[in-house]
């Protein structure tokens, strides 16, 4: 089932009546959306107020909730502890995982991100023969960070002006930006789902990341944002703002249609094809990922 993605950008009061969102607007009128149709809910107004009653539903649902700060950019983002039934059994797996084990799927995610990133160039009419080599020469732990070559290669190539990619860099830095924190709030809650702490990578390592593992799953579907950012500068009127309309279409991400194991699929759902996938790589069953081809 595909789950709803809510955005509140206004003053309103959120709380839970019935299993429901009850969403109370500033004009007294009044919504609701059941809370086990909920995948994310993004926070994004001073003046918004939720019960601690709706929080606690939305967690025990494995609704990811995302709040933003005052440039309305992703703060922070609540996740349930567990919200599997094996949680403690699976994140034994997960911590005991070999170096090698490790390295394997590193190399098999970086070798996927690469051929996706080419795929995207392709779209573009530019030459991909570099991206094609650099995919088919990652080793185990990508030692002669072959990633880093490709990424150099498509951030100079993919737009038609100079860009410098960069979190803090010039437009469209500030909508890849946000599209990147709404594919990993997304990562993160299948994570938790499947039985993962977000928390442990299989690459990055960063004592101020909470999320490294997620930082690590998100990396072949990067291009699904990047797509839907070169979609977004190309409209008529787009002036590099990450207004409410773009931040609308940013928000559509999850329910992006992927191809995975050959069927197609709504982005969330194949996410949780993915992190299922890893789980059985801790836990000995299987030697693979399941990734999404690009197209």
């Amino acid at each position: 089932m595909i789950k709803r993605t809510l955005y509140f950008g206004n003053p309103c009061y959120l709380s839970k009546k019935q299993n429901q969102l009850s969403i109370e607007r500033e004009d007294k009128t009044v919504k609701t959306v059941p809370i086990e149709d909920i995948g994310m809910v993004v926070l994004d107004h001073y003046q918004i107020k939720i019960t601690q009653a709706a929080l606690q539903s939305l967690v025990a649902n494995n609704a990811a909730v995302l709040i933003n700060d005052a440039a309305h950019l992703p703060l922070g983002l609540m996740l349930p502890m567990a919200s599997h039934n094996t949680y403690t059994q699976k994140l034994h797996f997960q911590v005991n995982a070999s170096v090698p084990l490790k390295k394997n799927l590193w190399q098999q995610t970086i070798k996927k991100k690469i051929l996706n990133q080419a795929v995207l160039l392709r779209r573009l009419d530019i030459d991909t023969e570099r991206m094609q080599y650099w995919a088919s020469q990652v080793k185990s732990g990508d030692p002669d960070n072959y990633e880093g070559r490709a990424a150099a290669y498509y951030w100079k190539t993919i737009f038609d002006f100079e860009f410098k990619r960069g979190r803090f860099g010039e437009p469209p830095n500030n909508l890849l930006n946000y599209g990147y924190a709404i594919l990993r709030a997304v990562v993160a809650r299948s994570l938790v789902a499947s039985g993962m702490l977000p928390a442990l990578g299989i690459h990055h390592r960063n004592k101020y990341d909470a999320y490294c593992l997620a930082d690590d799953i998100m990396e072949p579907y990067r291009p699904y944002v990047d797509w839907k950012v070169l979609t977004l500068i190309e409209m008529d009127g787009f002036d590099g703002e990450l207004t409410t309309t773009v931040k609308r279409q940013l928000l559509e991400i999850p329910v992006t249609d992927i191809l995975i194991n050959d069927n197609n699929s709504p982005l969330m759902v194949g996410m949780q094809q993915t992190t299922a996938s890893l789980m059985r790589c801790f836990e000995g069953e299987i030697r693979k990922i399941s990734y999404p081809d690009f197209i």
